[in-house]
C-alpha cells in the first residue's frame, strides 16, 4: 500500500478564514458535533477566524466561532414526518426532495445540505465574500464537489466509510424486507462513493479508516492523510473526589445501530449478571421505543439492571465516568473511537474490542477483546472487577497515553500545515 506524502510545515503560517461543513451536528451524540466543536475551538485558539456552516441539528461551539445556519425539513426531530410537509416547501425542490425521500425510506440530508450549500455559496460570491480555506465533515455531496470545481480550496475529512455501517446492518437484517429497507436507506452511497472519487484533498482520523476508505472507494491510499482526532483533557479528566461504584460499568453508543456493538454488550451484560447481580450498566444513549435494544433487554430480563441517558454536557458525563468502575466500548467498527479516549482521559479502565480504529486508541491501556464475541466481552470485564490493581493501572496508563497522543492542539497545528501546503 502507498504511503502518504509528509506533511509540509506552513513557511509562512498566517491567520486563515476557515468554513467547517456539517449537515447534521448533533452535539451530544455522533462524533460528527463533537468533531466540529473541538475542531473548530483549536483552530480558533491557532488563530484562524472560523465559521461552522450546519445543518439541523445545530452543534454547541465556543463562542468565538461563528454559526452559519442552514435550516432543513429537521424531519427526525419533527412528532410525524409524513406530515411534517408545509405548503411554503412545495415551492422548493430541495425541501419536497427531503420529505419525500425519507417517506420512502432515504437518508436525504447529505444531498439537500450539499444544495443549500452551493447556493449559500453562490450568494457569498455576488457578495465578494469568501474563504481561504473550506473543510466538509463528511458530507460528501454534489454540492460540496461543486466548491472544489468553482476553484474553492476543499479538504475533506472522512471519518470512516459508511459502507462499514451499511454492510455491518445488513449482516444483522432478518428478513429480505429489513434488507431492502437498509438497501435504501444507504442510497445516499452512490453519490458518496463518486464524490470521493473526484475529491483532491482528503484527512480521515486513523490508519485503519485510511486502509478501508482506499479499499471501500477504490482510491490510493496516498491521496488520504491521517490527522487523529484529539480529546478535550481538561474536560474529560479523572475526578478523585468522586466515588467509583465497583459494580457500575458504562458505555457510550448509539442504542440501536448494529455497528456500535450495543446488542454484544446486552448479552455480555446478562452473562455478568448471572455471576453477580450487584451489577449496574449505565448506557449513555436513548433507544428507539421498542426498538431491538429494548426487545433484546426484554428478553434477556435485564432491564432493571440497565439505565439510559442522554442529552448530558460534557461536565455530566465526566461525572458519570468519575463514578463507574469500567468502561466498555462495544463497537464491531468504529473510523477512531472517541467514547474510549474520553473514558480513557478521565482514568477509567477500558474493556474495548477490536473493531476498526479501537486497537489504535486504547494500546496497550486497555483490554482489548475480538468484536461480536459477548462471551469475550463479558470474561475480560470480569477480569477487571476481580483486580482493582489492574483497574488502577489501566486508568493511569489511559490518562497517560491521551495525554502523549491525542490532542485538539496538535490536529489543528497538523492542519494548519496541511491547509498552508494546500494553498501554496
Amino acid at each position: 500500500m502507498s504511503e502518504p506524502a509528509p506533511l509540509l510545515p506552513p513557511a509562512a503560517a498566517r491567520p486563515l478564514r476557515i468554513a467547517l461543513l456539517g449537515y447534521r451536528s448533533n452535539p451530544f451524540s455522533g462524533g460528527q458535533g463533537i468533531y466540529l466543536r473541538y475542531l473548530s475551538r483549536a483552530l480558533v485558539d491557532a488563530g484562524h477566524s472560523v465559521d461552522v456552516i450546519s445543518g439541523e441539528p445545530y452543534p454547541d461551539l465556543d463562542p468565538r466561532v461563528r454559526l452559519v445556519k442552514l435550516p432543513g425539513l429537521n424531519l427526525y426531530a419533527a412528532p410525524d414526518h409524513v406530515t411534517a410537509l408545509r405548503p411554503r416547501h412545495l415551492l422548493s425542490a430541495t425541501d419536497f426532495f427531503e420529505w419525500f425521500s425519507m417517506l420512502t425510506g432515504g437518508f436525504p440530508e447529505p444531498y439537500t445540505f450539499g444544495r443549500r450549500l452551493e447556493a449559500h455559496f453562490r450568494a457569498l460570491a455576488r457578495r465578494g465574500e469568501h474563504y481561504d480555506i473550506v473543510h466538509d465533515n463528511q458530507c460528501l455531496a454534489w454540492g460540496t464537489l461543486a466548491l472544489q470545481r468553482r476553484g474553492i480550496p476543499l479538504v475533506t475529512t472522512i471519518h470512516h466509510p459508511i459502507t462499514s455501517d451499511r454492510d455491518i446492518a445488513l449482516a444483522h437484517a432478518a428478513t429480505r424486507g429489513e434488507r431492502l429497507l437498509i438497501r435504501r436507506w444507504y442510497n445516499f452511497l452512490g453519490m458518496q462513493g463518486k464524490v470521493v472519487r473526484r475529491l483532491e484533498h482528503i484527512v480521515t482520523v486513523s490508519e485503519c479508516s485510511r486502509r478501508d476508505i482506499a479499499r471501500a472507494f477504490g482510491i490510493d491510499a496516498a491521496r488520504i492523510t491521517v490527522i487523529h482526532n484529539g480529546i478535550d483533557t481538561d474536560v474529560f479528566r479523572p475526578e478523585p473526589q468522586i466515588a467509583r461504584n465497583p459494580w457500575q460499568l458504562i458505555t457510550t453508543a448509539s442504542a440501536d445501530q448494529p455497528l456500535k456493538g450495543t446488542q454484544h454488550l446486552i448479552r455480555a451484560f446478562a452473562l455478568l449478571c448471572e455471576r453477580d447481580p450487584r451489577l449496574r450498566l449505565t448506557f449513555v444513549g436513548k433507544p428507539r421505543p421498542g426498538g431491538p435494544t429494548e426487545r433484546l433487554i426484554e428478553s434477556l430480563d435485564v432491564g432493571a439492571r440497565i439505565r439510559f441517558m442522554h442529552g448530558l454536557s460534557a461536565d455530566e458525563l465526566r461525572h458519570l465516568y468519575a463514578s463507574s468502575a469500567i468502561a466498555v466500548v462495544p463497537s464491531e467498527y468504529e473510523g477512531f473511537g472517541l467514547p474510549a479516549g474520553e473514558a480513557m482521559a478521565c482514568g477509567v479502565p477500558v474493556v474495548s474490542t477490536d473493531g476498526g480504529a479501537l486497537p489504535e486508541v486504547v494500546g496497550d491501556a486497555g483490554l482489548i477483546v475480538p468484536a461480536r464475541d459477548p462471551a469475550a466481552l463479558a470474561q475480560a470485564i470480569a477480569r477487571l472487577l476481580d483486580d482493582d490493581a489492574l483497574r488502577a493501572e489501566l486508568g493511569v496508563l489511559g490518562r497517560q497515553r491521551v495525554l502523549e497522543r491525542f490532542s485538539w492542539a496538535e490536529a489543528a497545528r497538523t492542519l494548519t500545515a496541511y491547509y498552508t501546503a494546500r494553498l501554496a
